[in-house]
């Protein structure tokens, strides 16, 4: 029946640097579906996830994998076949928590699966072993798709920071927008700085590598011509020998090996040239998302002015309220008092009929 998948969701997957084994790498632009896959011929169960027609995962389950939760919304797990580190970033901790779940039921599922086939060769190796006369031998250990890799998950691998704080519950609900929004520039616009920061050494390191580019062709072709003359002087010479000849066609091959090296610098200039448009579209993306994060911080400026008045309208209101109250209170007092007064007076007037 080959793979079938058995549980999915959608995570943000990271990497750790393969050079400085330190740092988180994206390998998806965006949330994409991860995938648990059970292979029923080979009893193996699979992570995979694809990025459009990329494979951003493509993990084998062992017995000796741990799951790792380093946050409320991350984990990761190593693979020392692959030689990387696999972290996932989820929206909620619940997705986390039901991911790390089927990791260790899958985990165990495996090892079982392994003792089985384990069981499986010693009992097929047990009747050749009683069959022959050679001293008994231990029998095969078959190792599963990643069996036998030691899976350990270095202590101080980082996690990529949270960048959404959890909104106010007192907030409004257009200054929360406002500050997630202004927030996710500022992460776009740090990511750009990075990026400019990286273009402007590389560029300049470029505009270096090309003035010597240029003093090296310079004297490319000062040789060539120099060489050109020595090859019109020897063709001059009455009487060519086989040895002017062959220094002839020397000259022409050391020719012929500098015009293709000055083809291929001017190759190296074009793409220094498409490198330096590069870096112009990045730092003009970094000034529209400035100029965005400025209005944004405005616009939350004024929200906060806005709430602020409010704020004092409700103090109002409820001085107001508060004064009304006391009033009420003081008028049913006089009214209670005036009451009383009128039940004593008819009470004096009862006694007064009953005389008569």
């Amino acid at each position: 029946m080959g793979e079938q998948p058995i549980f999915s969701t959608r995570a943000h997957i990271f990497q750790i640097d393969p050079t400085t084994k330190k740092n988180w790498l994206p390998t998806s632009k965006h949330a994409v579906t991860v995938s648990y896959f059970f292979d029923s011929t080979r009893n193996v169960y699979r992570i995979i996830s694809l990025d459009g027609a990329k494979a951003v995962i493509n993990s084998t389950i062992t017995p000796n994998m741990n799951f790792t939760k380093t946050s409320q919304k991350f984990g990761q797990w190593a693979d020392s076949r692959a030689n990387t580190v696999y972290g996932l970033g989820f929206s909620c901790e619940s997705h986390l928590s039901k991911f790390a779940e089927k990791f260790a039921e899958f985990k165990e599922a495996a090892r079982l699966a392994k003792e089985k086939s384990h069981e499986k060769m010693e009992l097929t190796s047990t009747p050749s072993q009683e069959s022959t006369s050679c001293p008994p031998q231990s029998p095969l250990t078959p190792e599963s798709v990643n069996g036998g890799e030691d899976e350990r998950v270095a202590a101080g691998t980082p996690q990529p920071a949270e960048a959404r704080a959890e909104p106010s519950h007192n907030a409004l609900p257009f200054s929360h927008s406002s500050s997630s929004i202004g927030k996710h520039l500022e992460a776009e616009l740090a990511a750009l700085k990075g990026n400019n920061a990286k273009l402007t050494a590389a560029l300049l390191e470029s505009t270096a590598n090309v003035k010597q580019w240029k003093q090296q062709l310079a004297a490319y072709q000062e040789e060539a011509e120099r060489l050109h003359k020595r090859v019109t002087e020897l063709e001059c010479v009455s009487g060519q020998t086989t040895s002017v000849k062959s220094e002839k066609t020397e000259l022409n091959r050391t020719i012929e090996e500098l015009e293709a090296a000055l083809k291929a610098k001017e190759d190296e200039l074009e793409c220094l040239k498409a490198e330096v448009q590069s870096a112009n579209q990045f730092r003009s993306q970094r000034d529209s998302l400035t100029r965005k994060l400025q209005q944004v911080e405005r616009r939350n400026e004024a929200l906060e002015v806005q709430l602020g008045e409010l704020e004092r309208r409700v103090d109002a209101n409820r001085q107001e309220r508060e004064v009304f109250r006391q009033s009420l209170r003081s008028l049913l007092q006089l009214l209670d008092g005036k009451i009383f007064e009128l039940t004593e007076l008819r009470d004096a007037l009862a006694k007064l009929l009953e005389c008569s």
